[in-house]
């Protein structure tokens, strides 16, 4: 079969991978997360040993898996492996590199390669759907198997340097899942309508001193946001690799809370009187700054005052703008 070229800048859907495709993208995933796990290992070394001994097998473990795809690539297509990498596909969650930063923190690598080894498996499950040839199927199926049947990476830090304050598996896959489904889109959502609608509702507050005029801008402001949220999200990731489920549900849930942040310091406007109206829109903002940096301290493992620092001094800005820009 032979392979198809992607336009430039555009990420290819990986229903539209052929077999070929497919053995290139896992190579190139195996790799790719060999060598995360070997810079794992770099940075637990001197303060987590033991851990790092965990990293470095799971290393080794990757870079073979890697060899058996090569050698099955080049029995099945010859010795040239097509660039294909995570980047060129839609579906992917891109991982925070936390791997550069020293010292690592144990807890935080732990969370984000349990990630992608559950999207590994994903991927190998959703590969099967996408091959027929014999010899390929059997390989993913048995990757599959492998990663079904590993030691779970918790058990194994558990037993290493965890096992006084163990954590269910389960529970830790769950509250991901939670995590990939509904806080992150909402919190995206409630950001970017509580801050982004800021400028134009204040803008049209002091260029006219109408309330109602005010609140009809707010209105479409926080709506209009809704929307083009709500699509962006649903059409950026398909959730068949990520596990961050329907993308219908999550763009309803981002632009719900994309209009929801902006309607919040909008319905004010509907009290008459300017000043009271206007009063009460600034501390409604207020509580929805705490909120969002409440909701990041909370689910984004983010210091509470760095977030309320960041929040605020982005909200600040954005309504500086409007306030500006209302009274030139």
């Amino acid at each position: 079969m032979p392979i198809r070229f992607f336009p430039r800048r555009t990420k290819a859907r990986f229903s539209d991978l052929n077999e070929q495709q497919v053995l290139a993208l896992a190579i190139s995933l195996e790799e790719e997360h060999g060598r995360i796990f070997s810079d794992y290992a770099d940075g637990l070394k001197d303060r987590y040993p033991a851990s790092a001994e965990v990293f470095l097998e799971m290393a080794e473990e990757e870079n073979e898996h890697r060899r058996w795809l090569i050698d099955l690539h080049i029995e099945k297509f010859g010795p040239h492996i097509p660039l294909i990498r995570r980047s060129d596909v839609s579906g992917f969650v891109d991982h925070k590199p936390i791997w550069r930063v020293r010292p690592l923190g144990l807890d935080e690598v732990r969370r984000q390669a349990e990630e992608i080894e559950y999207e590994t498996r994903r991927f190998y499950e959703s590969a099967l759907t996408r091959t027929t040839d014999a010899n390929i199927r059997k390989l993913i199926g048995d990757l599959v198997e492998a990663e079904r049947g590993h030691e779970s990476l918790a058990s194994k830090l558990e037993e290493v340097h965890l096992s006084t304050d163990a954590r269910d598996t389960e529970e830790d896959t769950q509250h991901r899942v939670f995590m990939l489904q509904v806080v992150q889109p909402g919190l995206a959502g409630l950001m970017d309508g509580s801050i982004s609608t800021l400028a134009p509702l204040f803008a049209a507050a002091f260029a006219t001193q109408n309330t109602w005029d005010t609140f009809l801008v707010g209105t479409a402001a926080s709506i209009g946001a809704g929307i083009s949220m709500g699509f962006a999200e649903a059409l950026s990731d398909d959730g068949a690799l990520t596990g961050r489920g329907s993308p219908m549900i999550r763009g309803w849930i981002t632009g719900l809370m994309t209009a929801v942040g902006g309607l919040g310091h909008t319905l004010p406007y509907l009290i008459p009187n300017f000043e009271t109206a206007t009063i009460i829109a600034v501390l409604v903002v207020m509580v929805e700054l705490w909120i969002i940096a409440w909701i990041r301290a909370k689910y984004m493992d983010t210091n509470f005052l760095r977030a309320a620092f960041e929040v605020v001094v982005g909200g600040l800005i954005v309504f500086g703008a409007g306030v500006l820009i209302g009274n030139a």
